[in-house]
């Protein structure tokens, strides 16, 4: 059987994957295998302060340990600023986007409800003057006027079936970072486009910020994908996997003995290593 399905893996290089991270591949790469499709893999490596090579050698590394193969040259995010400077010029353009001066300091004083582990940016900067001056700027959604130029929109995931988009949940975000000229939200709807990936599979701790890539996807005209925002898995003390938190790694469970068969055999049954479970 063939179909047009393809999926994607697209870790960030900046350190080790957890088992979080292969959960998330393996059923990526078999949701694709099993309709005939096709397995990409993608780096984004756009954060420069924080994403070392070593660190995409480790990718590679745990992968194969795992079994996993991919379909196609690997796309690298930091050879293609040139598309990410494209979209942010075509919501510049359409008047949709701001340029904000805040520190993180100031924006945590004035802002009231949170946006996951960040406050709710509360649009100081629109319509702002440039204060000439030559400090730093990132380039802000409006939020607001992007939702309504674009209209009502869904998106159709696995698990939570037809999702209305409400962009207004996260505010007005950052589309292009001061020390990137880019960022997540950009650069991942525009690479999930050029990949042509038709389903996203990925942890529900980003479910949230599929509100703002189903806008940027009418924004910029570019194809919406299903998803799959599949369940998290914690740690004995019930903190889900995080590279910040320094959770154990899949190298660190290869050092200690464990046979990559055994332990993709049981992901695919939703079987747990022993001291991680899901969060369902």
């Amino acid at each position: 059987m063939t179909t047009n399905c393809v999926s994607r893996f697209a870790p960030s290089p900046t350190g080790r994957l957890h088992l979080g991270h292969g959960y998330s591949a393996l059923l990526a790469q078999d949701l694709a295998h099993a309709q005939g499709g096709r397995f990409v893999l993608r780096i984004e490596d756009i954060d420069e302060t924080r994403c070392r090579p070593e660190f995409v050698d480790g990718i590679f590394e745990d992968l194969n340990w795992l079994g996993l193969t991919w379909d196609g040259p690997v796309m690298v995010q930091s050879t293609r600023r040139e598309a990410y400077q494209a979209a942010l010029d075509q919501l510049i353009e359409m008047g949709l986007a701001y340029k904000c001066w805040c520190t993180r300091s100031e924006i945590a004083a004035a802002a009231g409800a949170p946006q996951g582990d960040q406050p709710l940016y509360p649009g100081t900067c629109r319509g702002r003057a440039d204060p000439g001056d030559g400090r730093p700027f990132c380039w802000r959604l409006d939020c607001a006027a992007a939702h309504g130029r674009a209209g009502p929109l869904t998106w159709q995931d696995a698990i939570a079936g037809c999702v209305v988009a409400r962009p207004d949940l996260l505010g007005d975000v950052v589309i292009a970072r001061k020390d990137a000229g880019t960022s997540y939200h950009i650069a991942v709807v525009v690479d999930d486009a050029a990949q042509g990936v038709t389903t996203v599979v990925r942890g529900q701790d980003l479910f949230a910020a599929t509100h703002i890539h189903r806008l940027l996807q009418a924004l910029l005209i570019l194809p919406t994908p299903n998803y799959h925002h599949h369940a998290l898995i914690l740690d004995g003390a019930g903190e889900r996997l995080a590279k910040r938190r320094n959770s154990p790694t899949l190298a660190d469970l290869r050092a200690s003995g464990l046979a990559a068969d055994a332990l993709v055999a049981g992901l695919r049954r939703g079987e747990m290593p022993l001291g991680y479970h899901l969060d369902c």
